[in-house]
């Protein structure tokens, strides 16, 4: 059994006040168990402030996490600029934390070395890899996740990529132990009695277009031909049109969902841009043979979605604590109403006494079922909320 603490903190420039406030609410909890750790979300002023490190320095456990530009918790209220910790506490469940070297290019072997060091003295596999990658231009999220699933055997790995609140994302950070980092991948390994579930929504079915088309060329996150056409004259001819540049009008507004054709469940690829020969660059990669659907987003199917998503989390069985990660595309298709998502997800959650914790993030990395659901496989998603169930 895990016990899961939760606790926030608006004070970005006292940290003397914000560390006291954290611990508070920390106490209020209850005593820690055997095996602790903390898992951090915070908007990157809570960085440059040393507040992160602070906090940090003042707990007796490994603290890792990301930078977001929206998060919230079971106790937080609604502000803009927040920093939350969920800590997870044990006496059967164990903790490794993992952190790799500088990410300078998809090196494998990088990533291969922080994991055998966190897993040095483990007598047991673990049963749950929760993650927080870097929002690197040169490496890409199914890069991580295909990376980590080869070297851990297949560990459901469940988490997201960081962000944060400026156009270039130049403060994006991966935090471990108060230290920020814009180029390292950190992790939480769990061992033990752990039966973590997932749930995935993105776009709803009424939202996506009928005809459907298979990739006939691509190359990793570039979507070439769709039934032997280039991808811009596929779209068009679904009824979108080119702009004068020769792009597709809204482009981004108008996401693949991407059906592996390997019994698994469809996840979805942003479109970037399109190249000159009319190819798309999209937010992952998308296999030859898989088959896809364009949907279209709006800040009303975002938060029918996440509520149905997190209404079958609840009704799966108990729960100890959930884990939450939205996309940042959702979050800036909200528009005038960026708090609307976390607010529903509020109204929803305040019925039960389950702690949880919520970021919005730049990638999300969650396992997808077999379509029987007695399998799973880790993916990398785009414009999606992911829920994991502890």
């Amino acid at each position: 059994m895990i016990r899961a603490l939760t606790a926030y903190t608006g004070e970005i420039d006292d940290v003397e006040a914000a560390v006291a406030e954290i611990q508070k609410q920390l106490d209020a909890g209850g005593g820690l168990l055997k095996n602790t750790v903390g898992i951090l979300t915070c908007y990157a002023d809570f960085v440059a402030s040393g507040a992160v490190k602070e906090l940090c320095a003042s707990l007796p456990f490994d603290v890792v996490g990301a930078t977001t530009l929206g998060n919230a918790t079971s106790r937080s209220i609604d502000e803009p600029m927040l920093l939350t910790l969920m800590v997870l506490t044990s006496d059967d469940v164990a903790f490794s934390v993992g952190l790799s070297a500088p990410i300078l290019s998809e090196d494998i072997g990088l990533l291969r070395e922080a994991y055998e060091s966190a897993t040095a003295t483990a007598t047991e596999k673990p049963a749950l890899m929760l993650s927080f990658a870097p929002l690197l231009l040169n490496v890409g999220g199914d890069f991580y996740v295909n990376s980590y699933t080869e070297i851990s055997g297949g560990v459901p790995n469940f988490g997201m990529i960081s962000v944060d609140h400026n156009d270039d994302y130049h403060e994006a950070y991966v935090l471990h132990n108060g230290e920020a980092y814009f180029d390292r991948y950190a992790f939480i390994l769990l061992f033990g009695n752990v039966a973590p579930r997932f749930f995935v929504g993105s776009i709803s079915s009424e939202r996506l277009m009928l005809k459907k088309g298979v990739v006939t060329a691509s190359r990793g996150n570039q979507l070439q031909t769709v039934n032997d056409r280039p991808v811009v004259e596929y779209l068009e001819s679904l009824g979108l049109t080119r702009g004068p540049d020769g792009t597709i009008n809204g482009i981004n507004s108008f996401p693949f969902i991407v059906d592996y054709n390997d019994g698994t469940e469809p996840v979805v690829r942003v479109i970037f841009a399109n190249t000159p020969e009319g190819y798309a660059v999209c937010g992952g990669n998308i296999p030859v043979g898989a088959i896809l659907s364009v949907g279209s987003i709006d800040a009303a199917d975002i938060v029918v979605t996440s509520s149905k998503t997190l209404r079958a989390a609840l009704a799966s069985g108990r729960s100890d604590c959930l884990l939450m990660f939205s996309c940042i595309a959702r979050y800036f298709t909200l528009g005038l109403e960026p708090a609307s998502e976390i607010e529903k997800l509020q109204e929803i959650l305040k019925e039960t006494n389950i702690p949880w914790q919520f970021a919005y993030s730049g990638g999300e990395l969650c396992p997808v079922y077999a379509l029987d659901g007695a399998s799973s496989i880790n993916r990398c998603h785009n414009e999606t909320f992911v829920t994991c169930v502890l």
